[in-house]
């Protein structure tokens, strides 16, 4: 028995090390996730909704800088499934990032295990599904990486963190609204907007219907809270404010910033932001929550408006009365850009990191690759519609293109996406970026449609230096912001306009740019940019994860077999592994 234990003790030391996983300072944090479908009625009408582990929104993954995150998913839905970490860098590890771009789906019944560390990293996320357009009905949640205690937040310590989850939101589920995509119609106006799933308070009898469950945040008068609130929507921009409140900005996407006062401030489809909210109010009433819809015919559009309520500990009455009024800037196209421009990083305060965000001078480094990114209305191509970018339609391979690198599968993609837009027909292509690793690339958002877009780009944080409207010219490198620019990962683009980002590709893998609109996501607006090192190393990558899954031109690698017993005790075996893991490397650190 004494040498069985010497045997495990040393095979689990064995795969410490193996793995560089026994670090006192990067613990293993786990969740089990089950994805399914249920019924709710968040507008007031029963519909199919994703729920995880039977809730919907899904439950807040809330860790730590550098804490390793196993995350067990298994799909209970009818169709594949994959979980994308928004915002999440996945430093050295696309393998992990959860698109089509770079993990074959999990099949219904199936269910795989994320591993993962939040390398360097704090800050505001969400996850959501990313296949199929399911995340507009739901199986999104917040995902909240704290500082290390070694690392101050550079405020006081709030009383508490509450997150909100805002959206518009159809009656009709997912398949009703890909249907409606496949046949060439327009997805119209939603339903509504929901606050953490739920719909409106009945503010308005004639917009808002009896019987609605709506949000209620309990907040104690006289207190500072954290509020980190994240757009998960469709397509819809939406101005967030509460009554009588104001919003001390502090943080977005992982870069704290510059802290200003709003009364209230557009939050577009993809975005996170988090801001101090004082309770300095009296408490004679409980106050509205407020989500409305931007950047449309807001007369028409009333009805897409969530409303729920914050009511102190010793409220006295209802909410009552108007809602607060959205920004009054019909005529005025400036206001949300400039609000936008005031968005800018703490260049003095530490992230992840002891040394200030400042301390990363991006405005002083040489650019080496420039593209031009333009999207346009949608156009039609061998008889349908179709979104395009720079003038191309991407189609995800059934062959992702990182596993087609690993296994040198030919004919998977093109890499040859252009610097500049196409000036001829617009085509279907599955055409990639080539990056420079280690290079400094300048990406020019343009959106030459009529409605709003914001992108988003995993594996890093891009540094937003300018927007405008008209058409960009390299003349308009003239306004770039070279030294607060704020660092993130998903940022807008106004209608008529441009939008400048810089990035460090510093991240090997296959990385996703993209609309975060779903509507023109699925159609096609989006592309991936390549890293590789071309010096043959595993310190910038790590290797292909064993439970890698094979589909495409790959799928006879796997083993249905394997796998569905491998499922069958996924969940069990990794928690015990994962505690006899974690006892081990904590008896390793004690005797050291």
């Amino acid at each position: 028995m004494a040498l069985c234990s010497k045997f495990l003790a040393l095979y689990l030391v064995h795969i410490c090390l193996l793995l560089s996983l026994c670090s006192a300072a990067d613990p293993f944090v786990s969740y089990d996730f089950e994805v399914s479908y249920i019924t709710a009625s968040p507008l007031g009408v029963p519909q199919q909704v994703i729920a995880i582990n039977g809730k919907f929104p899904g439950p807040t993954i809330n860790v730590t800088t550098n804490n390793n995150v196993a995350i067990n998913v298994r799909n209970k839905l009818d169709e594949n499934l994959l979980i994308h970490w928004s915002g999440i860098q996945q430093r050295r590890s696309s393998w992990q990032d959860g698109l089509p771009g770079t993990n074959c789906p999990i099949p219904p019944k199936w269910n795989w295990t994320y591993q993962f560390q939040v390398k360097d990293q704090i800050g505001s996320f969400f996850y959501f599904p990313s296949l199929h357009m399911q995340r507009a009905s739901g199986g999104f949640g917040s995902f909240i990486i704290n500082n290390r205690a070694i690392i101050p937040i550079p405020f006081d310590t709030p009383h508490g963190d509450i997150v909100i989850l805002i959206g518009d939101w159809f009656k009709r589920n997912h398949t009703a609204l890909r249907k409606a995509l496949d046949d060439g119609k327009d997805l119209g106006m939603p339903d509504g907007v929901l606050i953490n799933g739920k719909g409106p308070y009945q503010y308005n009898t004639t917009l808002v219907p009896d019987g609605i469950d709506y949000e209620t945040i309990e907040v104690q008068p006289g207190k500072t809270y954290r509020l980190r609130v994240h757009n998960v929507g469709t397509s819809t921009s939406l101005n967030f404010r509460i009554q009588n409140h104001n919003l001390l900005l502090a943080e977005s996407e992982g870069s704290y910033t510059v802290q200003q006062n709003y009364t209230s401030l557009d939050i577009h489809v993809g975005q996170s932001y988090s801001f101090l909210v004082t309770m300095d109010q009296n408490a004679s009433t409980d106050y509205y929550i407020v989500a409305s819809a931007r950047f449309v015919n807001e007369s028409q559009w009333k009805r897409v408006t969530g409303v729920g309520i914050l009511r102190y500990t010793n409220s006295k009455g209802k909410a009552k009365g108007p809602l607060p009024d959205a920004p009054n800037d019909e005529f005025d196209k400036t206001f949300s850009m400039n609000q936008a421009r005031s968005i800018r990083w703490n260049v003095s305060a530490s992230g992840a990191r002891p040394n200030p965000q400042g301390s990363f001078r991006y405005g002083s480094i040489n650019v080496t690759d420039v593209y031009v990114l333009k999207n346009k209305p949608l156009v039609t191509i061998n008889g349908k519609r179709k979104a395009t970018l720079s003038g191309i339609s991407f189609v995800n391979p059934a062959t992702p293109i990182r596993l087609a690198d690993q296994f040198k599968v030919k004919g998977v993609y093109k890499l040859d996406f252009p610097n500049k837009p196409l000036t001829g027909s617009p085509k279907i292509e599955t055409s990639v970026i080539n990056g420079t690793y280690r290079g400094f690339m300048e990406i020019i958002l343009q959106n030459n449609d009529t409605k709003m877009q914001s992108y988003h780009l995993s594996g890093y944080a891009v540094f937003v230096v300018g927007m405008d409207y008209g058409e960009w010219t390299e003349n308009s490198r003239g306004t770039y912001n070279k030294w607060d620019g704020i660092a993130r990962s998903t940022v807008q683009v106004y209608p008529g306009a441009w939008t400048a980002i810089l990035v460090s590709l510093d991240n090997v893998g296959v990385w996703n740019l993209r609309t975060e609109n779903l509507d023109s996501w699925y159609l096609g607006q989006e592309t991936y940019v390549r890293i590789v090192n071309p010096e043959a190393t595993n310190k910038t990558e790590l290797p292909i994860p064993d439970n890698a899954l094979f589909c495409g031109a790959l799928n006879k690698l796997q083993k249905p077999q394997d796998i569905s017993l491998a499922v069958s005790i996924t969940g069990n075996r990794s928690k015990l592994f994962l505690t006899l893991l974690m006892a081990v490397c904590a008896l390793m650190s004690l005797f050291g």
